[in-house]
């Protein structure tokens, strides 16, 4: 069995970035790196967006920005120019070309198509089997979602980001491609959070995503019928829909790294990568793959990488919170976007905020019901 420096398992988001940080530097020239996936990533499967003041080593892939943004609900309405911020989306398939046609020039980078089955870390290397063979790797990065165990746990809420998408084109100029939707709560909640997410390209092209934060799914005609309607309301009769997306992703705290060891590492999702509060997890990811590499180049234990920090809680303290009474999201991300100043509210969710500006925002929720939910979570 061939044996390499590190494998990567899995060429989502995470995989990728880690492959493409692990080849821009010089200190891994001579490290053989294997990256498995199951298939070639070469399709438009998922649209990412996240904020950035600077420009960023993923603007040459930038395919619309957006200075603006509108929030919506029945508690407050505003369209909000988020400088110094803007917000940006990124294609798919242009990331994986991107960084593949990158990482296809470096001779100690091996990419395969194999479908991972499972690995045994047996202390000094780490075994690697997929349907097609065995692979040896002195360190692993598997961003593969193998375990349900955060599913089937009650220490952490667990609610899911779900939604279907539908990118629609019209004849007629009908959006206003200077401003992204960020979260639209005028549509009925139903027992739930929810909001529709508009990002338009043009005067003529835009996705219309109708998103939950909840436990359940529905039924992929449910939120088909709501973007429909929603179409409707605003008086938009006739388009062309020319791609459909959908997703579900995990907004928990469950402790995923509890699960890595000296030489397995869980990134992405797998990882608890995912921003719990909201499931954003391009930005974080990006951030959380900087510091892995710095963990690594300063031979720090693996084991012991993504400690939890003040943010953690924070995202307990609301998830705890949203699970109990999920039809308050509306109230709560309005009271938020109402009482503070967006470039601090960006910069809370990106977890770079000092205590006295968390205490600033933190303040402008309901006290009372975070305070029984925090006594509530003490005597658990």
């Amino acid at each position: 069995m061939q044996r390499y420096d590190y494998i990567i398992m899995g060429s989502g988001a995470s995989g990728l970035m880690l492959a493409y940080h692990m080849a821009m530097d010089p200190f891994f020239e001579k490290k053989q790196i294997l990256l498995i996936d199951k298939e070639e990533k070469n399709q438009n499967d998922r649209t990412w967006c996240f904020w950035e003041k600077e420009v960023g080593i993923w603007d040459p892939i930038v395919s619309k920005k957006w200075e603006n943004v509108f929030f919506g609900s029945t508690h407050f309405s505003d369209t909000i120019n988020i400088t110094p911020y803007v917000y940006k989306l990124i294609r798919s398939k242009d990331f994986y070309e991107f960084v593949f046609s990158f990482l296809k020039n470096k001779p100690n980078i091996e990419i395969i198509q194999e479908t991972v089955k499972g690995f045994v870390d047996e202390g000094d290397i780490v075994e690697v089997e997929t349907d097609k063979g065995f692979y040896l790797g002195s360190t692993v990065f598997n961003s593969i979602l193998f375990s349900s165990a955060y599913k089937n746990q009650n220490k952490y809420p667990l609610l899911n980001q779900h939604f279907v998408g539908w990118f629609v084109k019209t004849d007629t100029p009908e959006f206003d491609h200077l401003t992204a939707t960020f979260m639209d709560f005028e549509v009925e909640q139903k027992g739930n959070t929810r909001f529709m997410y508009v990002l338009p390209f043009s005067k003529t092209e835009a996705l219309f995503e109708y998103t939950l934060f909840s436990k359940d799914l529905l039924s992929e005609s449910a939120y088909e019928k709501e973007i429909e309607l929603y179409l409707r309301e605003k008086g938009i009769q006739t388009y062309e829909i020319t791609e459909k997306e959908k997703g579900c992703i995990p907004m928990t705290c469950y402790r995923f790294n509890k699960q890595n060891t000296t030489n397995v590492i869980h990134i992405g999702t797998a990882g608890g990568w995912t921003k719990a509060s909201t499931g954003f997890t391009f930005r974080n990811t990006e951030k959380k793959v900087s510091q892995l590499i710095k963990n690594i180049k300063d031979g720090g234990e693996l084991s012991k990488f993504d400690k939890r920090t003040k943010f953690w809680y924070y995202d307990l303290l609301f998830l705890d919170v949203l699970s109990q009474e999920n039809h308050k999201g509306s109230e709560l991300f309005s009271r938020l976007f109402r009482n503070n100043d967006t470039e601090k509210i960006l910069k809370f969710l990106d977890e770079e905020t000092s205590f006295l500006e968390d205490l600033k925002i933190m303040s402008s929720m309901p006290a009372a019901k975070f305070l029984k939910t925090i006594w509530a979570r003490l005597v658990s």
